[in-house]
Protein backbone atom coordinates (compact mmCIF):
# COMPACT_ATOMS: atom_id res chain seq x y z
CA UNK A 1 0.00 0.00 0.00
CA UNK A 2 1.39 3.28 -0.69
CA UNK A 3 1.56 6.20 1.81
CA UNK A 4 -1.21 8.39 2.29
CA UNK A 5 1.40 11.34 1.14
CA UNK A 6 2.64 9.51 -2.05
CA UNK A 7 0.97 11.45 -4.99
CA UNK A 8 1.57 14.82 -3.19
CA UNK A 9 5.43 14.01 -3.04
CA UNK A 10 5.41 13.37 -6.94
CA UNK A 11 3.79 16.62 -7.52
CA UNK A 12 5.76 18.14 -5.33
CA UNK A 13 9.04 16.41 -6.89
CA UNK A 14 8.04 16.85 -10.82
CA UNK A 15 7.28 21.05 -9.82
CA UNK A 16 10.85 21.27 -8.26
CA UNK A 17 12.35 19.48 -11.05
CA UNK A 18 10.63 22.39 -13.40
CA UNK A 19 11.79 24.82 -10.74
CA UNK A 20 15.10 23.70 -11.02
CA UNK A 21 15.27 23.95 -15.25
CA UNK A 22 13.57 27.55 -14.71
CA UNK A 23 16.44 28.57 -12.65
CA UNK A 24 18.91 27.42 -14.35
CA UNK A 25 17.94 28.56 -17.90
CA UNK A 26 17.27 32.36 -15.84
CA UNK A 27 20.97 32.60 -15.91
CA UNK A 28 22.35 33.95 -18.98
CA UNK A 29 25.84 31.69 -20.08
CA UNK A 30 29.03 33.01 -19.99
CA UNK A 31 30.14 35.00 -23.31
CA UNK A 32 26.14 35.74 -23.67
CA UNK A 33 23.53 33.29 -25.02
CA UNK A 34 22.79 35.29 -28.64
CA UNK A 35 19.62 34.42 -30.00
CA UNK A 36 18.87 32.87 -33.25
CA UNK A 37 19.96 35.73 -36.15
CA UNK A 38 18.57 33.83 -39.28
CA UNK A 39 14.21 32.81 -39.29
CA UNK A 40 13.82 28.78 -39.32
CA UNK A 41 12.64 27.76 -42.87
CA UNK A 42 9.09 27.95 -43.47
CA UNK A 43 8.64 24.67 -42.63
CA UNK A 44 9.69 24.85 -39.08
CA UNK A 45 7.10 26.76 -37.26
CA UNK A 46 5.38 24.91 -34.72
CA UNK A 47 6.08 21.65 -33.61
CA UNK A 48 3.89 19.21 -30.86
CA UNK A 49 5.70 17.16 -28.83
CA UNK A 50 8.50 15.25 -29.64
CA UNK A 51 8.03 16.86 -33.40
CA UNK A 52 11.23 19.14 -33.33
CA UNK A 53 10.23 22.39 -32.24
CA UNK A 54 8.02 25.62 -31.41
CA UNK A 55 5.17 23.90 -29.81
CA UNK A 56 5.64 26.40 -26.61
CA UNK A 57 4.67 29.68 -25.48
CA UNK A 58 6.55 32.34 -26.93
CA UNK A 59 7.75 30.67 -30.19
CA UNK A 60 9.73 32.57 -33.18
CA UNK A 61 12.30 35.26 -31.98
CA UNK A 62 11.27 35.61 -28.10
CA UNK A 63 15.16 36.84 -27.54
CA UNK A 64 15.56 39.22 -29.87
CA UNK A 65 18.15 39.27 -33.15
CA UNK A 66 21.16 39.21 -32.74
CA UNK A 67 23.71 40.35 -35.37
CA UNK A 68 25.82 37.65 -36.82
CA UNK A 69 29.46 39.39 -35.51
CA UNK A 70 28.08 39.31 -32.03
CA UNK A 71 26.48 35.76 -32.34
CA UNK A 72 30.18 34.55 -33.48
CA UNK A 73 31.60 35.98 -30.80
CA UNK A 74 29.32 34.77 -28.10
CA UNK A 75 29.12 30.94 -30.18
CA UNK A 76 33.02 31.28 -29.37
CA UNK A 77 32.76 32.30 -26.01
CA UNK A 78 30.59 29.35 -24.84
CA UNK A 79 32.79 26.81 -26.86
CA UNK A 80 35.88 28.24 -24.63
CA UNK A 81 34.50 28.76 -21.77
CA UNK A 82 34.18 26.41 -18.59
CA UNK A 83 30.63 24.47 -17.53
CA UNK A 84 28.91 26.07 -20.84
CA UNK A 85 28.35 22.38 -22.70
CA UNK A 86 25.15 21.77 -20.59
CA UNK A 87 24.12 25.25 -22.00
CA UNK A 88 24.90 23.67 -25.14
CA UNK A 89 22.80 20.79 -24.97
CA UNK A 90 20.31 23.68 -23.68
CA UNK A 91 19.96 25.06 -26.89
CA UNK A 92 20.05 22.07 -28.56
CA UNK A 93 17.01 20.89 -26.59
CA UNK A 94 15.21 23.85 -26.44
CA UNK A 95 14.39 23.93 -22.69
CA UNK A 96 11.60 26.39 -22.75
CA UNK A 97 9.53 24.68 -24.41
CA UNK A 98 9.29 21.48 -21.92
CA UNK A 99 6.11 23.53 -20.26
CA UNK A 100 3.97 23.21 -23.03
CA UNK A 101 4.21 19.56 -22.77
CA UNK A 102 2.84 18.87 -19.36
CA UNK A 103 -0.60 20.24 -20.24
CA UNK A 104 -1.00 17.36 -22.68
CA UNK A 105 -0.93 14.54 -20.38
CA UNK A 106 -2.69 16.90 -17.38
CA UNK A 107 -5.89 17.49 -19.85
CA UNK A 108 -5.86 13.79 -20.41
CA UNK A 109 -6.01 12.79 -17.63
CA UNK A 110 -8.80 15.02 -16.65
CA UNK A 111 -10.69 13.74 -19.48
CA UNK A 112 -11.03 10.39 -17.98
CA UNK A 113 -12.41 11.61 -14.49
CA UNK A 114 -9.71 10.99 -12.41
CA UNK A 115 -6.94 13.32 -11.30
CA UNK A 116 -3.26 12.86 -12.01
CA UNK A 117 -1.66 9.99 -10.05
CA UNK A 118 1.38 7.76 -10.92
CA UNK A 119 0.52 7.10 -14.34
CA UNK A 120 0.23 10.83 -15.23
CA UNK A 121 3.69 11.62 -14.01
CA UNK A 122 4.65 8.30 -16.24
CA UNK A 123 3.33 9.75 -19.41
CA UNK A 124 4.17 13.14 -18.86
CA UNK A 125 8.09 12.05 -18.45
CA UNK A 126 7.89 10.15 -21.69
CA UNK A 127 6.53 12.91 -23.24
CA UNK A 128 9.46 14.92 -22.15
CA UNK A 129 11.79 12.64 -23.99
CA UNK A 130 10.56 12.32 -26.37
CA UNK A 131 9.84 15.82 -26.83
CA UNK A 132 13.53 16.62 -26.92
CA UNK A 133 14.32 13.51 -28.86
CA UNK A 134 12.57 15.32 -31.67
CA UNK A 135 14.13 18.71 -31.01
CA UNK A 136 17.81 17.24 -31.39
CA UNK A 137 16.60 14.68 -34.48
CA UNK A 138 15.29 17.64 -36.30
CA UNK A 139 18.72 19.49 -35.85
CA UNK A 140 20.65 16.37 -37.03
CA UNK A 141 18.32 16.05 -40.05
CA UNK A 142 18.60 19.57 -40.71
CA UNK A 143 22.26 20.36 -39.96
CA UNK A 144 23.33 21.00 -43.71
CA UNK A 145 20.40 23.47 -44.09
CA UNK A 146 21.47 25.52 -40.66
CA UNK A 147 25.02 25.62 -41.72
CA UNK A 148 23.66 27.93 -44.35
CA UNK A 149 20.76 29.57 -42.97
CA UNK A 150 21.76 29.80 -38.94
CA UNK A 151 25.57 28.28 -38.67
CA UNK A 152 25.60 29.53 -34.78
CA UNK A 153 23.15 26.65 -33.75
CA UNK A 154 24.96 23.59 -31.63
CA UNK A 155 25.75 21.54 -34.58
CA UNK A 156 26.99 24.10 -37.18
CA UNK A 157 28.74 25.88 -34.70
CA UNK A 158 30.47 22.55 -33.84
CA UNK A 159 29.61 23.01 -30.19
CA UNK A 160 27.89 19.48 -30.39
CA UNK A 161 28.69 16.87 -32.72
CA UNK A 162 26.20 15.25 -35.31
CA UNK A 163 26.73 12.04 -33.72
CA UNK A 164 26.10 12.83 -30.70
CA UNK A 165 22.97 14.63 -31.45
CA UNK A 166 21.47 11.71 -32.84
CA UNK A 167 22.94 9.02 -30.15
CA UNK A 168 20.83 11.89 -27.68
CA UNK A 169 18.01 11.53 -29.86
CA UNK A 170 17.23 7.64 -30.03
CA UNK A 171 18.54 7.89 -26.29
CA UNK A 172 15.69 9.80 -25.35
CA UNK A 173 13.05 8.03 -27.59
CA UNK A 174 14.32 4.67 -25.34
CA UNK A 175 14.00 6.34 -22.19
CA UNK A 176 10.56 8.01 -23.12
CA UNK A 177 9.48 4.52 -24.20
CA UNK A 178 10.97 2.72 -21.37
CA UNK A 179 8.80 5.23 -19.11
CA UNK A 180 5.55 4.48 -21.08
CA UNK A 181 6.04 0.57 -20.48
CA UNK A 182 5.95 1.30 -16.96
CA UNK A 183 2.39 3.19 -17.12
CA UNK A 184 1.19 0.06 -18.79
CA UNK A 185 0.52 -1.80 -22.06
CA UNK A 186 -1.49 0.88 -23.42
CA UNK A 187 0.36 4.17 -23.22
CA UNK A 188 3.61 1.70 -24.67
CA UNK A 189 1.39 1.48 -27.42
CA UNK A 190 0.45 5.09 -28.12
CA UNK A 191 4.51 5.77 -26.75
CA UNK A 192 5.62 4.27 -29.46
CA UNK A 193 3.25 5.22 -32.57
CA UNK A 194 3.82 8.81 -31.28
CA UNK A 195 7.53 8.19 -31.48
CA UNK A 196 6.96 6.79 -34.76
CA UNK A 197 5.38 9.99 -35.82
CA UNK A 198 8.18 11.58 -34.34
CA UNK A 199 10.82 10.03 -36.34
CA UNK A 200 8.62 9.83 -39.63
CA UNK A 201 7.68 13.94 -39.37
CA UNK A 202 11.48 14.98 -38.90
CA UNK A 203 12.95 12.63 -41.44
CA UNK A 204 10.37 12.81 -44.10
CA UNK A 205 7.20 14.34 -43.53
CA UNK A 206 8.12 17.99 -42.36
CA UNK A 207 8.21 19.24 -46.15
CA UNK A 208 5.44 17.38 -47.48
CA UNK A 209 2.07 18.07 -47.33
CA UNK A 210 1.26 15.82 -44.65
CA UNK A 211 3.14 17.66 -42.42
CA UNK A 212 0.89 19.59 -40.58
CA UNK A 213 -1.05 16.67 -40.43
CA UNK A 214 1.81 14.32 -38.65
CA UNK A 215 2.24 16.86 -36.23
CA UNK A 216 -1.81 17.54 -35.18
CA UNK A 217 -1.49 13.71 -35.08
CA UNK A 218 1.81 13.70 -32.72
CA UNK A 219 -0.32 16.39 -30.15
CA UNK A 220 -3.42 14.65 -30.36
CA UNK A 221 -1.26 11.11 -29.58
CA UNK A 222 0.38 13.32 -26.74
CA UNK A 223 -3.19 13.65 -24.96
CA UNK A 224 -4.14 10.61 -25.20
CA UNK A 225 -1.79 9.20 -24.11
CA UNK A 226 -1.22 10.41 -20.57
CA UNK A 227 -5.51 9.48 -20.79
CA UNK A 228 -4.68 6.16 -21.05
CA UNK A 229 -1.73 6.22 -18.81
CA UNK A 230 -4.36 7.51 -15.68
CA UNK A 231 -7.24 5.08 -17.09
CA UNK A 232 -6.65 2.26 -19.77
CA UNK A 233 -9.66 2.02 -20.98
CA UNK A 234 -10.10 5.80 -21.24
CA UNK A 235 -9.12 6.18 -24.83
CA UNK A 236 -12.67 7.03 -25.83
CA UNK A 237 -13.12 9.41 -23.57
CA UNK A 238 -9.98 11.35 -24.35
CA UNK A 239 -10.72 11.52 -28.35
CA UNK A 240 -12.97 14.39 -28.23
CA UNK A 241 -10.47 16.65 -26.62
CA UNK A 242 -7.40 15.44 -28.51
CA UNK A 243 -9.27 16.23 -32.30
CA UNK A 244 -9.90 20.03 -30.72
CA UNK A 245 -5.64 19.82 -29.69
CA UNK A 246 -4.82 18.05 -33.22
CA UNK A 247 -6.94 21.13 -34.84
CA UNK A 248 -5.45 23.89 -32.99
CA UNK A 249 -1.79 22.30 -34.07
CA UNK A 250 -2.67 21.39 -37.74
CA UNK A 251 -3.86 25.23 -37.89
CA UNK A 252 -0.98 26.95 -36.30
CA UNK A 253 1.49 24.83 -38.60
CA UNK A 254 -0.18 25.50 -41.32
CA UNK A 255 0.52 29.11 -40.87
CA UNK A 256 4.06 28.59 -40.21
CA UNK A 257 4.73 27.41 -43.74
CA UNK A 258 4.55 31.11 -44.71
CA UNK A 259 6.40 32.51 -41.93
CA UNK A 260 9.48 33.65 -43.61
CA UNK A 261 7.22 34.61 -47.01
CA UNK A 262 4.11 35.41 -46.14
CA UNK A 263 2.10 36.50 -48.99
CA UNK A 264 -1.16 34.25 -47.80
CA UNK A 265 -4.12 35.15 -46.26
CA UNK A 266 -5.99 32.03 -46.19
CA UNK A 267 -4.09 30.20 -43.39
CA UNK A 268 -3.69 32.82 -40.82
CA UNK A 269 -7.85 33.10 -41.75
CA UNK A 270 -8.62 29.31 -41.62
CA UNK A 271 -6.68 29.22 -38.43
CA UNK A 272 -9.10 32.34 -37.19
CA UNK A 273 -12.22 30.47 -38.23
CA UNK A 274 -10.91 27.29 -36.62
CA UNK A 275 -9.50 29.02 -33.24
CA UNK A 276 -12.61 30.53 -33.25
CA UNK A 277 -14.18 27.10 -33.64
CA UNK A 278 -12.35 25.43 -30.46
CA UNK A 279 -12.86 28.35 -28.29
CA UNK A 280 -16.97 27.88 -28.84
CA UNK A 281 -16.65 24.57 -28.13
CA UNK A 282 -14.54 25.10 -24.93
CA UNK A 283 -16.54 27.41 -23.15
CA UNK A 284 -19.88 25.67 -24.61
CA UNK A 285 -21.01 28.37 -26.00
CA UNK A 286 -24.25 27.17 -27.77
CA UNK A 287 -25.60 26.26 -23.75
CA UNK A 288 -24.72 29.61 -23.04
CA UNK A 289 -26.96 30.97 -25.57
CA UNK A 290 -29.76 28.97 -24.65
CA UNK A 291 -29.32 30.62 -21.14
CA UNK A 292 -29.11 34.38 -22.20
CA UNK A 293 -32.37 33.49 -24.19
CA UNK A 294 -34.34 32.29 -22.10
CA UNK A 295 -32.73 34.11 -19.14
CA UNK A 296 -35.65 37.27 -19.67
CA UNK A 297 -38.21 35.02 -19.91
CA UNK A 298 -40.69 35.83 -16.54
CA UNK A 299 -40.38 32.56 -14.63
CA UNK A 300 -43.39 29.92 -15.45
CA UNK A 301 -46.90 30.44 -12.43
CA UNK A 302 -47.93 27.83 -10.11
CA UNK A 303 -51.44 27.44 -9.09
CA UNK A 304 -52.83 26.43 -5.64
CA UNK A 305 -56.59 26.11 -4.68
CA UNK A 306 -58.48 28.42 -3.17
CA UNK A 307 -61.15 28.53 -0.40
CA UNK A 308 -64.08 28.20 -2.94
CA UNK A 309 -62.32 25.39 -4.54
CA UNK A 310 -61.09 27.38 -7.68
CA UNK A 311 -57.39 27.98 -8.64
CA UNK A 312 -55.36 31.24 -8.90
CA UNK A 313 -51.98 31.43 -9.88
CA UNK A 314 -49.19 32.30 -7.87
CA UNK A 315 -45.84 33.14 -9.49
CA UNK A 316 -42.84 30.60 -8.94
CA UNK A 317 -40.34 31.91 -6.93
CA UNK A 318 -37.30 33.33 -9.12
CA UNK A 319 -34.23 30.78 -9.32
CA UNK A 320 -31.44 31.58 -7.05
CA UNK A 321 -28.49 32.04 -8.88
CA UNK A 322 -25.54 29.68 -7.65
CA UNK A 323 -21.88 30.85 -8.02
CA UNK A 324 -19.91 29.21 -11.08
CA UNK A 325 -17.67 26.29 -8.97
CA UNK A 326 -13.65 26.29 -9.97
CA UNK A 327 -13.95 24.31 -13.21
CA UNK A 328 -16.66 26.18 -14.83
CA UNK A 329 -14.14 29.55 -13.62
CA UNK A 330 -10.97 28.22 -14.79
CA UNK A 331 -12.86 26.94 -18.66
CA UNK A 332 -14.16 30.50 -19.08
CA UNK A 333 -10.85 32.18 -18.22
CA UNK A 334 -8.42 29.69 -19.84
CA UNK A 335 -11.19 30.11 -23.11
CA UNK A 336 -10.76 33.71 -22.85
CA UNK A 337 -6.50 33.45 -22.66
CA UNK A 338 -6.65 31.06 -25.82
CA UNK A 339 -8.78 33.44 -27.64
CA UNK A 340 -7.26 36.39 -27.11
CA UNK A 341 -3.75 35.19 -27.42
CA UNK A 342 -4.28 33.49 -30.88
CA UNK A 343 -7.01 35.69 -32.71
CA UNK A 344 -5.51 38.96 -32.91
CA UNK A 345 -2.51 38.08 -34.83
CA UNK A 346 -4.25 36.02 -36.89
CA UNK A 347 -6.40 38.66 -37.58
CA UNK A 348 -3.52 41.15 -38.82
CA UNK A 349 -1.64 37.95 -40.48
CA UNK A 350 -5.01 37.54 -42.54
CA UNK A 351 -5.20 41.30 -43.05
CA UNK A 352 -1.41 42.39 -43.76
CA UNK A 353 -0.11 38.92 -44.89
CA UNK A 354 3.73 40.20 -44.68
CA UNK A 355 6.24 38.00 -42.99
CA UNK A 356 6.77 39.72 -39.38
CA UNK A 357 3.11 39.48 -38.97
CA UNK A 358 3.11 36.02 -39.93
CA UNK A 359 5.51 35.25 -37.38
CA UNK A 360 3.61 36.89 -34.69
CA UNK A 361 0.89 35.04 -36.04
CA UNK A 362 2.58 31.52 -35.68
CA UNK A 363 3.83 32.87 -31.69
CA UNK A 364 0.37 33.78 -30.77
CA UNK A 365 -0.92 29.79 -32.31
CA UNK A 366 2.00 28.71 -30.10
CA UNK A 367 1.49 30.47 -26.93
CA UNK A 368 -2.25 29.35 -26.85
CA UNK A 369 -1.59 25.95 -26.72
CA UNK A 370 -1.24 26.29 -22.79
CA UNK A 371 -4.12 28.15 -22.46
CA UNK A 372 -6.10 25.44 -24.61
CA UNK A 373 -4.85 22.63 -22.74
CA UNK A 374 -6.23 24.18 -19.54
CA UNK A 375 -9.11 24.67 -21.17
CA UNK A 376 -9.81 21.47 -21.64
CA UNK A 377 -8.51 20.42 -18.33
CA UNK A 378 -11.35 22.38 -17.06
CA UNK A 379 -14.09 21.64 -19.33
CA UNK A 380 -13.36 18.01 -18.00
CA UNK A 381 -14.19 18.88 -14.27
CA UNK A 382 -10.63 19.21 -13.10
CA UNK A 383 -9.90 22.95 -12.37
CA UNK A 384 -6.75 22.22 -9.86
CA UNK A 385 -5.18 20.72 -13.19
CA UNK A 386 -6.45 23.53 -15.18
CA UNK A 387 -4.98 25.94 -12.64
CA UNK A 388 -1.80 24.67 -12.68
CA UNK A 389 -1.46 24.43 -16.43
CA UNK A 390 -2.31 28.00 -17.09
CA UNK A 391 0.21 29.08 -15.14
CA UNK A 392 3.25 27.46 -16.53
CA UNK A 393 2.39 30.35 -19.48
CA UNK A 394 4.06 33.09 -17.63
CA UNK A 395 7.23 30.77 -17.09
CA UNK A 396 7.28 29.70 -20.33
CA UNK A 397 7.07 32.96 -21.59
CA UNK A 398 10.33 33.88 -19.31
CA UNK A 399 12.15 31.02 -20.22
CA UNK A 400 11.71 31.44 -23.84
CA UNK A 401 14.32 34.80 -23.79
CA UNK A 402 16.98 32.86 -22.52
CA UNK A 403 16.83 30.14 -24.77
CA UNK A 404 14.91 30.12 -27.80
CA UNK A 405 12.16 27.79 -28.39
CA UNK A 406 12.75 27.12 -32.06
Amino acid sequence: MRAPGARRLRALAFVAALGAVTAFTARRPPGGAAQDAVPRNAARGTHPPGAAEGAVPGGGRSGGRADVAEDAEGSDARRTAPGTRLWDWAELFRVSALFTVPGDALAGAAATGRGPGRGTFLAIGSSLCLYHAGMALNDWADRDEDAVDRPHRPLPSGRISPAAALTAAGALTATGLALAARAGRAPLALATTLAATVWAYDLRLKHTAAGPAAMATARALDLVLGATATRPRALAAALPHAALLGAHTYAVTTVSRNETRGGSSTAPLAALVTTTAIAAVTTDAARTLRRLRTSGRPPAATTRHGAGGGRRARPAAPPTARPPDLPQAMTALASAVYAGTALTPYLHAALNPSPPLTQRAVGGGIRAMIPLQAALAARSGSGASAAAVLALGPVARRIARKVSPT
